[in-house]
């Protein structure tokens, strides 16, 4: 499993969202930069942002969910087009996942383990 991991629960269904659009960047030098772009599995989750065996750089990561595109194929309105969380990895050696709770009008997020 990645060093950093993420799983999107949506809670107007009750259910894990699968499908959803997941980008990962990195803020260096002002700019973001892309490190990877996934889908949520069936669990909601998403397991290989980063290499197996890699660690996660330190600094200012931001992970944006497409909720707009899931929402519209479950034939749902949104409020919300996507969902961006920023965050700071300060110790690489720690695994750090990033759970995000969503429904159509709504989110939150936290740090998870």
């Amino acid at each position: 499993m990645s060093a950093l991991t993420t799983h999107v629960l949506d809670l107007a269904l009750g259910a894990p969202a699968r499908g959803v659009a997941v980008k990962l960047e990195l803020l260096r030098d002002g700019a973001w930069t892309t490190l990877a772009e996934r889908v949520t599995d069936d669990d909601g989750r998403v397991k290989d942002l980063l290499p197996e065996g890699a660690r996660p750089a330190l600094g200012t990561h931001r992970l944006t969910f497409d909720v707009a595109g899931y929402f519209q194929r479950l034939g749902m309105m949104t409020f919300y087009t996507e969902v961006p969380v920023v965050f700071v990895i300060r110790d690489d050696q720690r695994h750090h996942h990033v759970p995000l709770l969503v429904s159509p009008f709504g989110y939150s997020t936290y740090r998870g383990s």
